[in-house]
């Protein structure tokens, strides 16, 4: 069952580096606006196939709006920004970069994200796990 009003952040369930960021949303998520899922669960896989992405290799962070839009990489990182509003707002500034150049920044740093973080996964809390999809 899809929620219209939250956005889904898809992620890669495995990697220690993105479920950092998923944590950190988690934190400054401060109006209940996302819910997540990892890309590897039942709901990422439906995700991925309905729209014909790649379904084996998880490299990509998504934004999914439902009926409205779904994001990938550095767009989806920016609107997430925006999203969170306040400070995190000013990361908007970064639309003013072509996207194929900050997609290109985002598969580098995706390309060496299991070098960057460990693979220690965050326990969310009773409240926080709520957010998540298939868990």
């Amino acid at each position: 069952m899809k929620d219209s009003g939250k956005y889904y952040v898809l992620y890669d369930g495995e990697c220690g580096f993105c479920n950092f960021w998923v944590a950190w949303i988690l934190k400054n998520d401060k109006n209940d606006l996302f819910l997540f899922s990892a890309l590897q669960s039942e709901f990422g896989q439906n995700f991925l196939t309905e729209r014909g992405l790649e379904n084996k290799t998880f490299d990509t962070l998504y934004l999914y709006a439902p009926q409205h839009f779904y994001l990938s990489k550095s767009s989806a990182v920016l609107k997430i920004a925006s999203l969170l509003g306040g400070v995190f707002s000013l990361f908007s500034f970064f639309k003013i970069i072509p996207r194929f150049f900050r997609d290109k920044v985002y598969d580098l740093i995706s390309t060496n994200r299991q070098k960057i973080a460990s693979a220690k996964c965050y326990l969310p809390t009773a409240q926080e796990r709520k957010k998540f999809i298939d868990n």
